[in-house]
């Protein structure tokens, strides 16, 4: 779910671009939590999907990991737009003999 914060931007940060401005992400996340918290913690659902309830260590590692992605991702948006982007030319495309611009 952290990556897919990630996703919001190519290259801009999460500081530079809030996660509210794709509020549908928000709320898929919210219900995909919601149903992970449902499947793990109400008994009748844990046991259709033969699980445990996580410990809160457990939590913090599930955390530990996913916070993890976030920072190397934010890594390699700043390597990005500091030392890799260039600028790429306006190039046209043609589809067949015609040439008709796509």
């Amino acid at each position: 779910m952290m990556n897919a914060l990630n996703a919001l931007s190519e290259d801009c940060s999460l500081l530079q671009q809030p996660p509210w401005v794709n509020p549908y992400l928000l709320l898929a996340m919210v219900l995909s939590f919601g149903l992970h918290g449902l499947i793990l913690y109400v008994p009748f659902f844990a046991d259709i999907f033969s699980i445990v309830p996580l410990t809160f260590n457990e939590w913090l590692l599930v955390l530990v990991f996913s916070f993890a992605v976030v920072i190397i991702d934010e890594v390699l948006k700043f390597i990005g737009r500091n030392f890799v982007t260039q600028k790429v030319p306006n190039v046209a495309i043609y589809l067949d003999e015609d040439k008709k611009r796509v």
